[in-house]
């Protein structure tokens, strides 16, 4: 089996690979601590925080949660609700009664058609994974204008940096508004230039977000940026 290093630096491991010793740690997902030895148990970046090593997978399927922030797109319209995918194993529903304008039975298609995006919250999952939406809730809304960008769900993280760090600098460099949705997708709304930038910049995420480019490409544009 290959060996490797516990640290900061993520890097690929693989099912069976000794990633470093376990003393003073904890074993995380994908991860078991055998003698004294971590093992991954799958495929995934290793990734180590506060004592605790795991191995996050390369891509995630969105699993919902009740209260998660997703970004939908419109895929069936009823006569009091709305079907939207949402990036997860099934749709969701959107019933008239939790959209937040006032709707007469039959006058759905009125306020959102087939395609159209929105800023949603999970209101319920049930256990055959069925959910309910709502948009009655701050900043929940039809989006009219910008662009949804999609990202795997598990550089979400990286995306919104701790405490949002990453997300609040991006914001700042490209003077876009952005919003990251729980379910990998991304609203971006400023100038063509600066929305391009925006979408470079995740891009770059899609690519390499495992790697040290994204800070990197990040950092480099604040630089750039900052000079003018």
């Amino acid at each position: 089996m290959s060996k490797g290093q516990v640290g900061a630096e993520q890097r690929l491991v693989t099912p069976g690979m000794v990633v470093g010793p376990s003393s003073g740690k904890r074993a995380g997902s994908g991860m078991i601590a055998e003698k004294i030895e971590f093992i991954a148990t799958r495929v995934g970046w290793l990734h180590e925080q506060n004592n605790v090593v795991s191995v996050s997978p390369i891509n995630s399927a969105y699993m919902p949660r009740s209260g998660d922030l997703i970004v939908g797109f419109v895929a069936e319209v009823r006569n009091n609700l709305w079907f939207f995918d949402v990036n997860g194993p099934f749709q969701a529903l959107l019933p008239m009664s939790l959209a937040p304008w006032k709707v007469e039975f039959g006058s759905t298609r009125k306020h959102l058609g087939i395609g159209d995006a929105a800023l949603a919250r999970i209101q319920e999952v049930d256990e055959p994974h069925n959910m309910v939406l709502t948009m009655k809730g701050v900043g929940l809304r039809r989006l009219n204008e910008g662009a949804v960008l999609s990202i795997p769900v598990n550089l979400i993280d990286t995306l919104r940096g701790d405490n949002n760090s990453m997300v609040s600098r991006i914001r700042d460099v490209t003077d876009c508004r952005i919003i990251v949705g729980d379910n990998g997708r991304v609203w971006v709304h400023g100038s063509s230039d600066d929305m391009r930038v925006a979408r470079e910049l995740i891009q770059t995420l899609n690519q390499e977000g495992h790697k040290n480019t994204f800070e990197s490409a990040v950092k480099a544009l604040e630089n750039e940026r900052g000079e003018h």
